[in-house]
């Protein structure tokens, strides 16, 4: 089974989701991380200050912050390959990478829209 891995730079808290306005990105993330997690896909997120470590132990991320410094994160590994940096995959590059089917990452509950043409006076 495949691994991802995001390192991340320095955020207030291990998911960057936190206070009053979250960034959707990040929240799109954390959803889709979970969701890899479900398909039983190994899943690792790592804050740059929160972790440390994990940046030094990864030569690749650690050489990539030397010559590059903090812009170049988020960066984003599969199966050991730095596949992106200087921003979070997509969700439809992260079902190539891994080969797995879009389903696996939608989200559990669906919003429905309403399709009629609605006005003041209700929908339909």
């Amino acid at each position: 089974m495949s691994k991802i891995e995001i390192f991340e730079p320095p955020m207030c808290c291990s998911t960057g989701v936190c206070g009053s306005s979250a960034d959707p990105e990040l929240l799109r993330i954390a959803e889709l991380l979970e969701n890899l997690k479900k398909e039983g896909i190994e899943v690792a997120r790592y804050n740059l200050s929160s972790d440390p470590k994990a940046f030094m132990q990864s030569e690749g991320i650690s050489n990539a912050l030397n010559q590059r410094g903090a812009d170049v994160l988020p960066i984003t590994v599969v199966d050991g390959r730095i596949i992106k940096s200087e921003g979070y995959p997509t969700n439809e590059e992260v079902v190539h990478l891994l080969g797995i089917s879009s389903d696996a990452i939608q989200p559990a509950v669906k919003v429905q829209v309403n399709k009629c043409s609605c006005s003041s006076k209700g929908c339909c």
